[in-house]
């Protein structure tokens, strides 16, 4: 499996972004997917997850309510709609992949290179 983000930038608080991964070199029906997040001198951490094949969804605390993950099976396409953005959520935003659900970053074991969002207050 081979994962490419993109969408992130600079936005103001209250305001909105939508992140897009491209999966590529597998099949995923037995893959969960997630993002992550790290913020600057701190720990990676769990924003959301979707099982690739029936759509199950978690998310993390922080986010849920404003934040969507999607996929999108036949462009091979993870989303992640981000709405009502607060300046916490400046971060770099990773896209993986697992074998098994769970929202620890040593679940997964394949990562895209991050995406910076950075919302301004």
């Amino acid at each position: 499996v081979q994962l490419q983000a993109s969408g992130g930038g600079t936005v103001q608080a209250g305001g909105s972004l939508t992140l897009s991964c491209v999966a590529s070199g597998s099949t995923f029906s037995r893959y969960v997917m997630g993002w992550f997040r790290q913020a600057h001198g701190k720990e990676r951490e769990f924003v959301a997850s979707i099982t690739w094949g029936l759509g199950n969804r978690a998310y993390a605390d922080s986010v849920r309510g404003r934040f969507t993950i999607s996929r999108d099976k036949a462009k091979n396409t993870l989303a992640l709609q981000m709405n009502s953005l607060k300046p916490e959520d400046t971060a770099v935003y990773f896209c993986a992949s697992s074998r098994q659900w769970g929202q620890q970053p040593e679940t997964y074991d394949t990562w895209g290179r991050g995406t910076q969002v950075t919302v301004s207050s």
